[in-house]
């Protein structure tokens, strides 16, 4: 190669290098989050299920809010409330921004869990909680399309039964679009962070 072109291949790495520069600014950073990102993914879209005052809700009822779903029960011993425990310390942490996140817990134990039981429950974490109460069909399908598991464990007793049931949350965006699957005892601090990268979004 001789002088001429080697500076002419040089010129051209400088044009394709600045070029590459301005791509790069223009493209979007993706958001890192700490709870796992299942941004795109093609299950737990959505839901129809009545609430304790008898209403049906679906997403679109939360349109610019973020929305953590969890699944369980209200004689749940451990999980259950701690993890609403732990979503009422969310919202406190997230100061003005705390009216934006709405919680909805979906029962997995429908029999003992009734429209009293659950505003109860709800109430003792944090009014704005919404409880949704499935029929026994309905927690079927709804559980098969967020991939979350539950069974039934007999007791001493027919109404002393305990319920095995997936232990994360789901969180959604403002836009209603399923984001962000949070594992069971990540804690307070990651999920504001999570929410308020969210919320900018």
């Amino acid at each position: 190669m001789n002088k001429r072109q080697a500076l002419r291949t040089l010129a051209w790495v400088g044009v394709a290098a600045a070029a590459g520069v301005q791509l790069a600014g223009c493209t979007e950073a993706k958001p890192s989050f700490n709870a796992v990102d299942i941004t795109g993914a093609d299950y737990a879209r959505d839901f129809s299920l009545t609430d304790a005052d008898g209403k049906v809700r679906t997403l679109a009822d939360f349109k610019g809010k973020a929305v953590v779903l969890f699944f369980g029960y209200a004689q749940c011993p451990d999980v259950c409330p701690t993890t609403m425990s732990e979503m009422a310390q969310v919202k406190q942490q997230l100061g003005a921004d705390g009216d934006k996140l709405q919680v909805v817990f979906v029962t997995v134990d429908p029999a003992r869990d009734t429209p009293e039981v659950m505003k109860a429950y709800m109430g003792a974490f944090d009014p704005s909680f919404v409880a949704l109460i499935p029929t026994p069909d309905q927690l079927a399908a709804v559980a098969k399309d967020f991939k979350v598991y539950f069974k039934k464990v007999e007791g001493k007793t027919p109404t002393s039964y305990s319920m095995d049931h997936s232990a994360a949350s789901f969180v959604y965006d403002p836009q209603g679009r399923l984001r962000l699957y949070a594992r069971y005892g990540a804690g307070v601090a990651p999920m504001v962070s999570d929410l308020k990268t969210l919320l900018k979004s």
